[in-house]
């Protein structure tokens, strides 16, 4: 879309064919911590085991459905091994959280909120309300910024 000075606008309108995903630089600039966060996302067990630990080790990990290799980190790889519990993303998870769940467990890949709503059991349409509205939950943002 094009502004009248003939410069691309800035403000294109999410439909529920948009992407969104989490965007890192966010967490950069936001007073939220990312650290805290993640945690916040495990097993308390898992959880309390990984806050007693001054020092993350990072590990290659193979992706078993892709088989591509990256590095994650102890927080990272708990996160996958707690993405693959069936009670990772349930009803009574926050939207939101559910959503960040999501991305979580599938290394970040932009989705539709008619993709995230097939995941999470949940309208297409509060999700696009909700993450096309004036404020940004924890750096889920379109992939057009």
């Amino acid at each position: 879309m094009q502004s009248p000075s003939g410069k691309p606008s800035t403000l294109i309108k999410p439909t529920l064919d948009t992407c969104f995903h989490i965007d890192y630089t966010w967490w950069e600039t936001s007073d939220e911590d990312l650290r805290t966060y993640l945690l916040s996302h495990l097993p308390p067990e898992e959880r309390e085991a990984l806050t007693q630990k001054a020092e993350i080790e990072v590990f290659d990990h193979i992706d078993p459905e892709t088989a591509e290799v990256f590095q994650v980190d102890e927080i990272g790889l708990a996160i996958q091994n707690a993405a693959r519990q069936p009670d990772f993303i349930n009803p009574h998870t926050s939207l939101v959280d559910s959503i960040f769940r999501v991305f979580l467990s599938n290394h970040n890949t932009p989705l539709t909120p008619r993709e995230l709503a097939e995941r999470i059991g949940r309208q297409a349409s509060v999700i696009l309300k909700t993450l096309s509205g004036g404020r940004i939950y924890k750096g889920i943002r379109t992939t057009d910024l």
